[in-house]
């Protein structure tokens, strides 16, 4: 019988069956506390998710958590969860490098120092999260892969020689790997859901504004903040969470307070890990009747690998056997790669602005590059490109008056090899070269998420991404989470060679 105080076994729970164990007694935050950071500590040389630890402070919230729950008074909605923060937001306390050799490791202005916290960090805190450390990004997020000059290459649970995909590259390997099972991190242009789907786990970006920012991102209102995790009931907490007001971000929308509690009825699913809908055990009343358009190559427009065009079409399936209404139907998605660049790049070229000679010579070469071609753009083309996104904000807004969800691949190939922006030999020059399905909901502010759906020959993971109207967050949530139950979502982990 396996010892459910075991560091293997604890690191192997989701945020909700933690919360079961530390209610029952079966084991307290500072046992799970200590194995995830013997865990970090396993993982870490060979993947590279982490850029700091936070090992004193966490095993000092892990014995306040233990306390807490000894008196049956626990404090918020993820006591004694370990999370990790990706290192772009802002943690009080700890150097935020954003993956880059310009910023200064003593602090920022004058006066120097790390005071602050970001909203979802706040957030957290107030819901007595223990924050175990931040996590690695490409420099300043810039791409859909996760290596900087700063912290090196990080590298995929299920083939060391692959890339994590990026920008929260080091939060999808810590979340996969049990170092931590949640994290939080950003998606600009798929930035969550890439990784994820290359990780084999659970990504979302909620719609535009429902995680509060501060400071606001480089990039503009393309960024999202949003939750990874092992499963959408889990992201679905987390939400719960990071979703919580914050005045620093005039943009913030309502929190989604209740959406965990909407989804799960708090008994196990019949694999013993994910709550289930309502009394329908297989996750029938999660999807039942909805109308899902599935759109397997954007009208064609996308090459994608036969392997994972046919694990996200047996999803898919699933998804109709379990009460939805699903036909093939493309929303008109006109080439927007274009706009998306040049909004992009100039958010690249004011990032680097402020910046020396000296500084700029140390950014990576690529973000240069990206920068350079933004500096040339005028406000003209700047307006020109958000005229595009605003229509097609509006066409996809009318494509959902007929359809709930669009469903398509999350990316159309696995993961490539790592220290690479771009597949070796694909003559791809971008990053959003391969990741036609996600930065498009970037321009238009859409809830998407990204469930693992299947493996390849190669036992790489393959995602199918759920993509709803503006603020239908738990529509898309839902039908997420009956995947799970269903079982459609579960894959191989990770081979246990760590």
């Amino acid at each position: 019988m396996t010892d459910p105080a075991s560091p293997t076994f604890l690191t192997d729970l989701t945020a909700h069956q933690l919360l079961a164990g530390y209610a029952k007694g079966d084991f307290s935050p500072v046992d799970v506390t200590q194995a995830v950071l013997e865990r970090i500590e396993t993982v870490q040389p060979l993947v590279n998710a982490f850029v700091r630890l936070n090992a004193d402070e966490a095993l000092a919230q892990a014995e306040a958590s233990a306390g807490r729950w000894r008196e049956k008074r626990p404090q918020g909605l993820l006591d004694g969860v370990p999370v990790s923060v990706k290192d772009t937001f802002r943690q009080r306390g700890l150097p935020t490098l954003r993956g880059s050799r310009t910023v200064r490791a003593e602090g920022e202005g004058p006066a120097g120092g790390w005071d602050q916290d970001a909203p979802a960090v706040a957030r957290l805190r107030e819901h007595g999260a223990v924050l175990v450390g931040k996590t690695t990004t490409p420099e300043f997020g810039w791409k859909g892969v996760t290596d900087s000059a700063l912290s090196g290459v990080t590298r995929n649970p299920y083939d060391l020689a692959r890339t994590s995909g990026g920008s929260s590259g080091g939060s999808a390997a810590a979340v996969a790997l049990g170092a931590a099972p949640l994290s939080i991190g950003t998606d600009g242009g798929g930035s969550v859901r890439i990784p994820a789907a290359f990780c084999g786990i659970f990504g979302f970006k909620p719609t535009y504004g429902r995680v509060p920012q501060y400071p606001a991102s480089p990039f503009g209102t393309l960024a999202h903040a949003g939750p990874l995790a092992r499963d959408a009931a889990d992201a679905a907490l987390l939400l719960d969470v990071i979703s919580g007001p914050d005045p620093r971000d005039w943009s913030q929308l309502a929190p989604t307070a209740g959406v965990s509690g909407s989804l799960t009825d708090g008994r196990a699913g019949q694999d013993g890990r994910h709550g289930r809908l309502g009394q329908d055990g297989d996750g029938t009343r999660g999807v039942r009747g909805l109308r899902i358009a599935y759109s397997p190559s954007l009208g064609g427009q996308v090459a994608v690998d036969p392997e994972v065009a046919a694990a996200v079409r047996r999803a898919v399936g699933r998804l109709a056997g379990l009460g939805a209404y699903v036909e093939e139907a493309d929303p008109d998605l006109t080439d927007p790669l274009a706009a998306f660049h040049t909004l992009w790049s100039s958010g690249a070229a004011r990032l680097l602005q402020p910046l020396n000679r000296e500084q700029v010579a140390l950014v990576d070469p690529g973000l240069r590059e990206m920068a350079a071609a933004g500096a040339r753009h005028s406000a003209l083309d700047y307006v020109a490109a958000t005229e595009v996104r605003v229509l097609l904000g509006r066409r996809l807004g009318l494509f959902h008056t007929a359809y709930d969800l669009l469903v398509t691949p999350t990316l159309p190939i696995t993961a490539f090899e790592a220290g690479r922006e771009t597949p070796a030999g694909s003559g791809q020059r971008r990053w959003t070269a391969w990741t036609p399905f996600t930065y498009p909901f970037n321009l238009t502010q859409q809830p998407a998420a990204t469930v693992p759906c299947g493996v390849d020959g190669k036992g790489l993971p393959i995602g199918i991404q759920l993509v709803g109207a503006r603020h239908a967050d738990g529509v898309v949530l839902r039908a997420a989470h009956a995947l799970y139950v269903s079982g459609a979502a579960r894959i191989p982990a990770p081979a246990e060679t760590y």
